[in-house]
């Protein structure tokens, strides 16, 4: 079982919040009973200085492994990319039992539940929000945000307290919050983005080293 590094802000495993997401919870419990198909709790680091927001579980990514981004092929770039940055210990090998740590650094979904073709409605966006509120404000230390796409963007910024239509998603945008936290925009890390060269590792490397500038600076 996969155990949460802030066990006091997940989801329940059986999380009947959204019932969209619930029936296909149900269905692919039934397909693949040897699945995690729950609600993905965050991984890192809980002395974190960065908090990296995704979208959501991908199908055969979190939603079958447990843990964000392994398993599917968004997350060997963004583990490639930690590692490269100092902010994880071990080996990666798509397996939560791998023995891979975050140091420094946690991962957290905007959407806990995988949703059918990897698109949530805005109201399941909505619903899943105090499952990265509770998080973030238990993460004190993390002074710097980046989210993976617009709708990570725009709950990350709802979140820690700031309007979407003042902040708008770009990648290597930066905004302060009221808080005074820092979110830095990418693009996501999926396989069409990185296919499409949309998004290369250099550019996605980039927003990290900005990142690390800002902590060291």
């Amino acid at each position: 079982m996969t155990l949460s590094p802030l066990p006091r802000t997940e989801p329940p495993h059986d999380c009947p919040l959204c019932p969209r997401l619930v029936t296909f919870r149900q269905e692919l419990r039934a397909e693949y009973p040897d699945w995690w198909n729950a609600p993905v709790p965050a991984f890192g680091d809980p002395d974190a200085w960065l908090a990296i927001v995704g979208l959501a579980p991908g199908k055969h990514g979190a939603n079958r492994t447990g843990r964000p981004f392994t398993g599917d092929f968004a997350g060997e770039l963004l583990y490639a990319t930690l590692a490269k940055f100092g902010l994880s210990r071990g080996s990666f090998t798509a397996d939560p039992a791998d023995g891979l740590h975050l140091t420094g650094a946690m991962v957290i979904n905007a959407v806990r539940c995988l949703p059918p073709a990897n698109k949530p409605t805005p109201e399941e966006i909505r619903t899943c929000r105090p499952f990265l509120e509770a998080p973030v404000a238990a993460l004190p230390k993390v002074r710097v945000f980046i989210a993976l796409g617009s709708i990570a963007h725009d709950s990350a910024v709802r979140t820690l307290g700031g309007k979407p239509s003042a902040m708008k998603f770009g990648h290597l945008a930066e905004h302060t919050l009221p808080c005074g936290r820092v979110l830095i925009d990418s693009y996501h890390c999926s396989r069409y983005n990185q296919h499409t060269r949309k998004l290369t590792p250099a550019m996605f490397e980039a927003v990290f080293a900005r990142a690390v500038e800002m902590r060291d600076g």
